[in-house]
C-alpha cells in the first residue's frame, strides 16, 4: 500500500537533522515513545536533536481561555529551535498548537510573528513525517493483528494526520486495522477538560471503549499519549471492576507499535 500522498502542504527533502519536541506527557508518563520516535528517525539515516530546554508547548492554558499565559509559554520554545531543522512533534495535538495557533499569538508583534510563522511551517506531526518526508517503507516482521487507531481531535481537525496514521498501519502486512463506530468523536480527556468536567468525560470514554472493543480489535494505537493514556486507563480500570488478571485492551503509541513490529524481535 503506498503511503498516502502528500497534501497542499509543501514537504521538504529528506533532512539530516532534525529536533524533537517529546511534549510534556511524552517525557512525563510514556518516555518509551519518545525513545521509539528517536529510534524510528535514526534508523532512517536522521540525527535527532532533543534540546532539554524545551517545555510544554502552552496548549493547556491556551484552551483554557489564558492567552498570556500560553504566551509566555509559546515564547520559550521560539528562542530554542535556532536550526532551520524541522520540528517533529509525536503528538497532533502538541503539533496542532505550535503549528495553527502559534502565529495568532504573536500577531501582534511583527517579530514574534515571524519567527512564530517559521517555526509553525518546520513542524510536523510524527506520522506526517513519517509518511511524506521520510517515506517509511519497512518490513513488518510481527505476526498477525488487529488494531484500532484513535486519533485526537488536534490531529484530525487541524493537522490531518488521522490519514497518515492509517497509511502507516495499512503498510503493515501482517495488521489488520478496524474502525470502531463514530471513530472521529473524541475519547473524553480534552486537557483540563478531564479535570474540570470529570463526570462527562467519563462517559464519554466509556462510549470510546465500548466501540473500540465492539470492533473487535485486540489492542488500540494512536498518535496522542493523552487520549491513548485515557482509553486504556479506562479500559484498565473495566478489568480491574470485572476482576480480569490481565489487560484486555492494551495500547501503544503508533511509535512505539512500529518500531516493534519493525525490528527483529517483533512479536
Amino acid at each position: 500500500m503506498e503511503l498516502g500522498t502528500p497534501g497542499a502542504r509543501h514537504y521538504p527533502p529528506k533532512p539530516t537533522d532534525v529536533y524533537l519536541f517529546a511534549t510534556c506527557l511524552v517525557d512525563q508518563f510514556v518516555p518509551q515513545a519518545g525513545l521509539d520516535t528517536v529510534r524510528l528517525l535514526e534508523r532512517e539515516g536522521i540525527r535527532v536533536h532533543y534540546l532539554e530546554q524545551q517545555t510544554c508547548c502552552g496548549q493547556p492554558a491556551h484552551s483554557s481561555g489564558f492567552p498570556d499565559d500560553a504566551r509566555a509559554v509559546a515564547l520559550q520554545q521560539l528562542k530554542l529551535f535556532a536550526e532551520p531543522w524541522p520540528v517533529v512533534v509525536p503528538s497532533g495535538s502538541c503539533g496542532g498548537m505550535i503549528r495553527m495557533h502559534y502565529p495568532k499569538l504573536f500577531s501582534d508583534d511583527p517579530d514574534l510573528y515571524v519567527q512564530a510563522l517559521a517555526l509553525s511551517e518546520r513542524t510536523y506531526e510524527l506520522t506526517e513525517f513519517l509518511v511524506h518526508v521520510v517515506n517509511f517503507n519497512q518490513q513488518d516482521l510481527g505476526s498477525e493483528c488487529t488494531v484500532a487507531l484513535h486519533t485526537s481531535c488536534h490531529a484530525r481537525r487541524e493537522m490531518g494526520s488521522h490519514e497518515t496514521s492509517v497509511a502507516l498501519l495499512g503498510s503493515l502486512a501482517q495488521v489488520k486495522p478496524v474502525q470502531q463506530a463514530r471513530i472521529e468523536e473524541c475519547c473524553g480527556f480534552g486537557g483540563t477538560f478531564a479535570m474540570r468536567f470529570p463526570d462527562i468525560s467519563e462517559a464519554i470514554v466509556n462510549d470510546k471503549v465500548a466501540a473500540i472493543r465492539d470492533s473487535g480489535a485486540s489492542r488500540v494505537v494512536s498518535a496522542d499519549c493523552g487520549c491513548l493514556l485515557n482509553i486504556t486507563g479506562r479500559a484498565a480500570k473495566q478489568d480491574e471492576l470485572a476482576g480480569h488478571s490481565g489487560e484486555t485492551l492494551p495500547g501503544e503509541h503508533i511509535a512505539s507499535f512500529l518500531w516493534r513490529r519493525t525490528t527483529e524481535t517483533a512479536s
